[in-house]
């Protein structure tokens, strides 16, 4: 039987880091659920167990349901009926089975059916089930609406949809309108408050919203009149039971075709406010848009993953000139190169989702008592290191996603052209990860204030001082090396107008990134020889294009900016 999860060693590998002990005792509080509720796990290795078990389990539907129904869900995909989405039918099974199986929620809470798990698990089931379809892992991940609405809603909403969410009822985040794409401080639909029903009613048109048609909606929309920036925008769940809410169309995508993006019309649709009026981008969309980056980072690997592995098969068993074509220099080379991005964006993707896991851990325990100063500084600093990590994440996770795709296709040569080979499909499900949930450009505008106050050059000072494998002696001095030139490079920039700055921000991220990811491959080679070829092959490569970024800065002219426009 096909398991994504046991098939793959990287992913177990994932729940032995040192952090993940002090992630579970943070997440289950002194393990008081233990007693309360019969699958509550007694200490830090009961818990990690079933982590382990139900990882077995998702990992087993996404190779034995998700995968074999990619294809058709591809070639089907949904449709728009009376204003009514009506998913695939192997979309419909995908969603049954892992319902059924009791892993939706797995974040939340017990007392709301969920399994209280850290969001390493769950960024894990992500990245799996992405492996499987890409286009399902959007359905799956929005269950990330849960998250905010147990963040930041009152306890009467919490208990109205949590549990309903827990049972496999399906999400969407309502942002978007056709004059407000990245731009979220142009929404217009509007929020007013009916006195006679005691609710909110939406009115207006939302464009391009992964799962459209769901069945418990986020909804940003303008509650203050006479407004025209973020500081008017409101947050709202809406129950599609409550009725209002209609599907105009489903956009005829390129890819993730088993996902519908629709287009809404809102008529008098009820709603319900989520925390404070005027925080809804502020405070809340914020929040989700880095959770959903996240999740757009664990899709992206899980593309990856599944790009690689057809690359590899179909490496071995191609023949040409007497030989299979993995023996070739040129093939093995490609595929060496594809395996180490991905690991590079596993381990990048794994260190940000732990820095997640302890922040949001310690915000919730806020919201019971007061932190000790201890506990206020390190929430500070994982709060910061996630802010830090998330759009670099999300950056090069998806970038490399896409180029693994290329490259998986180009090992097929003319068949991976034809769409009787899966890495057809998977190019153009890799396409949209640069795009959405802020494209691979905001991602830089995320990053780049942390590479101009310094925050990347720390950081990656602290992982210069721990002590490396003897094994990887060469890799380090090599990082040494390409940190002292990201610094100089740094420096070069920094010392112009915001407008060069802006220039060069691209450049300057990714040097930093190349770095931090070249280190947290040879942490994990020192523990596992699975890593030990990624951690080579990556590190010689980052300081290829970091000379390259670095060779450009230095050379360039600040009146040569004027000749790109």
């Amino acid at each position: 039987m096909a398991n994504f999860y046991t098939d793959n060693s990287d992913l177990k590998f994932v729940f032995s880091h040192p952090l993940m002990k002090k992630i579970v005792e943070l997440k289950e509080q002194n393990f008081r659920d233990y007693g309360q509720f019969d699958y509550a796990p007694s200490d830090v290795d009961d818990a990690i167990d079933s982590y382990d078990k139900v990882m077995e389990i998702i990992g087993e539907i996404c190779g034995e349901t998700l995968a074999p129904n990619a294809e058709q869900v591809d070639h089907d995909g949904p449709v728009c009926e009376g204003g009514r989405v009506t998913y695939a039918a192997g979309t419909a099974e995908n969603q049954r089975v892992l319902t059924q199986a009791g892993v939706y929620g797995m974040s939340l809470p017990r007392q709301y059916g969920g399994l209280n798990f850290s969001m390493v698990p769950y960024v894990m089931s992500a990245e799996l089930i992405a492996r499987a379809d890409a286009g399902f892992a959007n359905i799956w991940g929005l269950q990330d609406c849960a998250e905010t609405i147990h963040e930041f809603g009152s306890e009467e909403l919490k208990e109205e949809f949590l549990p309903r969410i827990n049972a496999g009822e399906t999400c969407s985040m309502d942002l978007t309108e056709p004059d407000a794409g990245s731009d979220l401080q142009a929404v217009m639909l509007k929020a007013e408050w009916c006195e006679e029903r005691g609710m909110w009613l939406l009115n207006g048109v939302k464009r391009f919203i992964t799962n459209g048609d769901a069945q418990i909606k986020l909804v940003l929309a303008r509650s203050e009149e006479g407004t025209k920036d973020g500081r008017g925008l409101s947050y709202f769940v809406h129950d599609q039971r409550w009725g209002g809410v209609t599907v105009r169309r489903i956009e005829n995508k390129l890819g993730i075709k088993g996902s519908p993006t629709c287009e809404l019309v809102f008529k008098n649709a009820p709603a319900k406010l989520v925390g404070e009026r005027k925080l809804g981008l502020i405070k809340y969309v914020m929040s989700l848009m880095n959770g959903a980056r996240l999740g757009v980072g664990a899709q992206s690997v899980g593309i990856s993953e599944a790009a690689y592995r057809e690359a590899y098969k179909y490496a071995q068993e191609r023949r040409q000139f007497g030989k299979a074509i993995i023996d070739f220099p040129a093939v093995y080379e490609m595929l060496g190169v594809m395996k180490a991005k991905l690991q590079a964006s596993r381990a990048i993707l794994y260190e940000t989702t732990r820095f997640v896991d302890v922040y949001k851990a310690y915000s919730l325990i806020s919201q019971e008592r007061n932190l000790t100063p201890e506990e206020r500084k390190e929430f500070k600093l994982y709060s910061k290191w996630a802010d830090m990590f998330t759009p670099v994440l999300k950056m090069m996770a998806s970038e490399y996603c896409n180029q693994n795709a290329y490259d998986a296709i180009q090992i097929h040569g003319g068949s991976g052209f034809m769409k009787e080979y899966p890495v057809e499909r998977i190019y153009r499900d890799a396409r949209i990860t640069t795009i959405y949930e802020g494209t691979s450009q905001l991602q830089t505008v995320a990053a780049i204030r942390y590479v101009t106050t310094g925050a990347y050059l720390a950081k990656i000072r602290e992982y210069e001082q721990i002590e490396v494998d003897p094994r990887f002696a060469a890799q380090k001095a090599k990082l040494v090396a390409m940190t002292e030139q990201f610094e100089q490079a740094c420096a070069l920039v920094t010392s112009k107008d915001a407008s060069y700055i802006d220039f060069h921000a691209r450049r300057l991220v990714e040097m930093a990134a190349h770095i931090i990811m070249s280190y947290l491959l040879i942490f994990d080679a020192a523990k596992s020889e699975d890593f030990v070829a990624s951690a080579r092959i990556y590190t010689a490569k980052a300081a290829a294009w970091n000379m390259e970024r670095y060779q450009y800065i230095a050379d360039f002219c600040p009146e040569d900016i004027e000749s790109f426009k």
